[in-house]
């Protein structure tokens, strides 16, 4: 019989284990920016639900070399994206931001102004901010999920403050596409990490929540809870003590996904004939990525470039042959 494991469900990494404040991740691009090319460090994406790909397994010294094989896959919708606004940041706190997109779809989200202000005029000195961030918003009427945008606020890589702000200018009104974003990603690893909000389950208990074991059935006061609680001296009961709380809706990001395969739907239909179940059809630029991502079906997903790749994901090697569904 093999060894019976489990990672550790009451891990104080996660703390609080609460409801996620906002649906959409906020990220810290401190540990990303080191791309030289001038591109965006993140993408909107929404969650279109799982399947198996078949691929060729190109790793050097695999047990599966030059083999097909079945990985599972989770499939990405990426619709293209608009910028709304660029801020300009120092000390890392925005002094002063220009909205550059007044679209009516933006009406459902955000306030807007009915007219723009001349972006050259309204540019700050160069000595007065010391980075530049794009606040960008997903074309989700594009897709079949909804018609509301998606906002974010993204960064830019690049050499220095000049060079991105040549960058958004240059994508002011024009739509940035998933190949734009995909410039960040290493082809040698084709590495992401993937930032999205779990699936809530409301209220559970201990022996859900954190995996303790089942008390004896003749157990006083409930088999599914806590033995001992506390002590009576000091008289309370501390945070480590697995409770009763809530499961899910949280926040989590999920390591180095190997990027197996992208592209347009109108190049190469990955949608089965009846639709993906509880999603429809994808209409746009979709992502292949392996394995699970955190969230339920049409859930935005922001992927990243890889914050800390590590040596086994990247040697991985995988060409995309066919992908199945149900």
């Amino acid at each position: 019989m093999g060894k019976l494991s489990r990672p550790r469900r009451g891990s104080l990494q996660f703390y609080p284990r609460k409801r996620a404040a906002r649906r959409i991740h906020r990220i810290n691009f401190y540990p990303i920016k080191k791309y030289s090319q001038d591109t965006i460090l993140g993408f909107l994406t929404y969650k279109v639900g799982m399947g198996s790909a078949i691929v060729k397994d190109l790793t050097d010294k695999s047990l599966t070399a030059n083999k097909r094989i079945v990985v599972p896959v989770t499939i990405l919708e990426a619709p293209s994206m608009k910028i709304f606004s660029v801020r300009f940041l120092k000390y890392n706190k925005a002094i002063k931001e220009i909205i550059v997109s007044n679209e009516k779809e933006l009406k459902r989200k955000t306030n807007i102004p009915e007219t723009l202000s001349d972006f050259e005029k309204s540019l700050p000195k160069s000595e007065d901010y010391e980075d530049i961030q794009l606040i960008v918003y997903s074309l989700a009427k594009q897709t079949s999920v909804k018609k509301t945008p998606d906002i974010l606020e993204l960064a830019i890589s690049g050499d220095n403050k000049e060079s991105k702000l040549a960058f958004a200018k240059s994508m002011i009104g024009k739509e940035i596409s998933l190949t734009d974003f995909l410039k960040s990603v290493n082809p040698e690893n084709n590495l992401v990490d993937v930032r999205g909000v779990t699936k809530g389950k409301g209220l559970s208990g201990p022996v859900k929540r954190y995996g303790i074991t089942l008390r004896n059935h003749k157990a006083e006061k409930g088999v599914r809870s806590v033995g001992s609680i506390s002590p009576w001296h000091p008289p309370r009961v501390t945070f480590r003590v697995p409770r009763a709380g809530q499961l899910g809706l949280f926040s989590r990001i999920s390591y180095n996904h190997k990027l197996v395969s992208s592209g347009l739907i109108s190049e190469k239909d990955i949608n089965p004939d009846h639709g993906f179940s509880k999603y429809g059809k994808v209409k746009t630029a979709y992502l292949l990525v392996k394995g699970s991502v955190p969230g339920p079906n049409k859930r935005v997903v922001v992927i990243t470039p890889p914050q800390r790749p590590t040596k086994l994901r990247s040697k991985r090697k995988l060409e995309f042959i066919q992908l199945i569904t149900k």
